[in-house]
């Protein structure tokens, strides 16, 4: 497994990934040029913007690469 992602042009690190939108931009701008796509956001404040479906590929390829947390404790067990 690879720990880039492709997002646009470019290949993203999986360990620099901070966090991923749920839902698409929007701002309301007129000459917006981000609106539909979502932010993932790395580190040091940079973020990149994908299509819903390089969103997906990012989210399978960090939860392939961290494992899944739903193996470890049951979906309706507290892991607490």
């Amino acid at each position: 497994m690879s720990i880039f992602c492709l997002v646009d042009d470019k290949h993203v690190p999986l360990y620099r990934v901070m966090w991923i939108s749920a839902v698409p931009h929007f701002c309301g701008e007129e000459d917006c040029l981000r609106e539909g796509y979502y932010e993932i956001r790395l580190e040091q404040d940079e973020s990149v913007w994908a299509k819903a479906e390089e969103r997906d590929r990012m989210l399978a390829q960090i939860e392939a690469w961290q494992g899944d947390p739903g193996d470890e404790v049951g979906e309706d067990e507290d892991p607490w």
